[in-house]
């Protein structure tokens, strides 16, 4: 038997693993028209940033987006948008939390007493709770849902790619060279999961001077367009090194952050 590449559409063997992949179903109040996934193959590179970014620049157009934040042990979308209060239930399941401006979000930190608690889970455990967030939250009319991904290859990505019906990924990269070898591990991924890669963003890409508007490539000249060229992936934006943008994390004003670095991308998501 050779050995098996997870890729169950070019398989014509019919193997457990081939028969255990089944999409789960939303929870029975919920209506999500399309389910975008944020990664990455390295952490720290601003998955969630770029997540709550295209959540608010949907919701601006005027439809209803939602963010399942997967990151189940460090979540940080809550924050991001100013949500301190846990979410609460009813007999239809969870409600998730909405932001200022209609945002829906559901996170572990909306769970727990405390948002500085630890979640000390196994893989697992947290892949199960991923699962959990699709099918028990009441998650109503939703046009966009944006799941933010933990970094990696692992139980998450792989439970969100198998049981999420995921409609394209987004990948989020730095400009590093090493971490540009590492985005290709998880467009690897994604492609053995038939999942289309919508386009890259390269985060902290360049940092322009206040004074002169030079452009300064802090961190090196990056390769996004040369791995997105690589796979066929015409979609391209760079988010600039902003301390505005870093003040309204920390803040929880997300929603009131200016640019439009992500409007193309933006555009192609609204196109699917």
């Amino acid at each position: 038997m050779s050995e098996c590449n997870h890729n169950c559409s070019e398989c014509e063997s019919k193997c457990s693993e081939q028969k255990a992949i089944k999409k789960e179903n939303a929870n029975e109040f919920s209506r999500i028209k399309k389910v975008i996934g944020i990664v990455s193959g390295k952490g720290g590179v601003g998955k969630s940033l770029i997540t709550a970014m295209l959540a608010t620049v949907l919701q601006r157009r005027g439809y209803v987006s939602a963010i399942l934040d997967a990151d189940i042990t460090g979540p940080s979308i809550p924050k991001m948008f100013g949500i301190k209060e846990r979410a609460k239930g009813t007999e239809g399941g969870i409600l998730p939390s909405e932001s200022k401006f209609g945002t829906k979000i559901m996170s572990t930190n909306l769970l727990l007493e405390n948002e500085t608690d630890p979640v000390v889970w196994r893989g697992p455990m947290i892949a199960e709770m991923v699962k959990q967030f699709w099918t028990e939250v009441v998650w109503g009319e939703v046009d966009y849902m944006f799941v933010d991904m933990p970094p990696g290859t692992g139980d998450v990505p792989l439970t969100v790619f198998q049981s999420l019906p995921v409609d394209g990924a987004v990948v989020v990269a730095s400009p590093q060279e090493m971490v540009g070898v590492i985005v290709e591990k998880a467009v690897n991924m994604a492609g053995m999961m038939n999942i289309p890669i919508i386009g890259f963003v390269e985060n902290m890409s360049y940092f322009s001077c206040p004074k002169c508007g030079e452009r300064f490539n802090i961190f090196g000249d990056g390769r996004v367009e040369e791995t997105a060229k690589k796979f066929g992936v015409d979609s391209v934006s760079k988010i600039p090194i902003d301390p505005a943008l870093a003040k309204a994390c920390d803040s929880g004003t997300i929603e009131l952050f200016c640019g439009d670095w992500i409007e193309k991308l933006a555009d192609k998501i609204e196109r699917l």
